[in-house]
């Protein structure tokens, strides 16, 4: 057995599979759990999912919203305690890996289409919810 197997059955329990179907241009909400002194928290993030990296026990998404027109932009291990529960909003149409080009868009073309687009009029066609 290889490092790297070795690696990846000894961090397999520690794996969450209770994650739902996230894609790249989703609207997401993290339900992030915040230590203050000896109290805890949840705190719901609710953005636009705009890059995934790693693979396994390391990987690792990127969310960004706007508030108050500034975006805001935070990154988190899929796979850590501090993450209390993820959840799909709104399924995004969009073509590429990274969505970083929309930090310099502002308006109407920050927003991403939805991925039910041009499967309306098709009778008895399923969509992905």
């Amino acid at each position: 057995m290889g490092t790297q197997q070795l690696l990846e059955s000894l961090t397999a329990d520690q794996i969450k599979t209770d994650l739902p179907r996230m894609d790249i241009g989703d609207t997401v909400n993290v339900h992030a759990r915040i230590v203050e002194g000896d109290k805890e928290r949840v705190q719901v993030f609710q953005g636009v999912l705009i890059s995934r990296k790693g693979r396994g026990i390391h990987e690792m998404i990127t969310v960004r919203r706007i508030v108050d027109n500034i975006g805001v932009e935070r990154t988190w291990p899929i796979n850590s305690p501090l993450i209390a529960k993820l959840e799909t909003v709104r399924r995004g149409d969009a073509r590429r890996a990274k969505l970083y080009f929309l930090r310099d868009r502002t308006g109407k073309s920050r927003r991403l289409r939805d991925r039910r687009r041009g499967m309306k009029h098709v009778e008895g066609m399923k969509t992905v919810q």
